[in-house]
């Protein structure tokens, strides 16, 4: 899940190489922490949160289908 996020993720920001991501796992969820550039950080949340949202949601199709765990992003800098 963590490679699908840097791929979704890499395209969109100035500094791809500071793209990072952890996973933080506990019995009943997964929170993926994306971590990017500070200038990087209004490309990857978009107007109004779209860009973020649309990240959110295929990594929640996603991860639906791999565990029963819930998963969430947090897009921290």
């Amino acid at each position: 899940m963590q490679k699908l996020i840097e791929t979704i993720v890499k395209p969109l920001v100035d500094y791809p190489e500071e793209v990072r991501v952890e996973a933080d796992e506990t019995s009943n969820r997964i929170v993926y922490k994306l971590f990017v550039h500070p200038q990087d950080r209004g490309k990857v949340i978009g107007k109004q949160g779209r860009v973020a949202k649309a990240i959110r949601t295929i990594v929640y199709s996603a991860a639906g289908s791999h565990h029963k765990k819930k998963t969430y992003v947090d897009i921290l800098d």
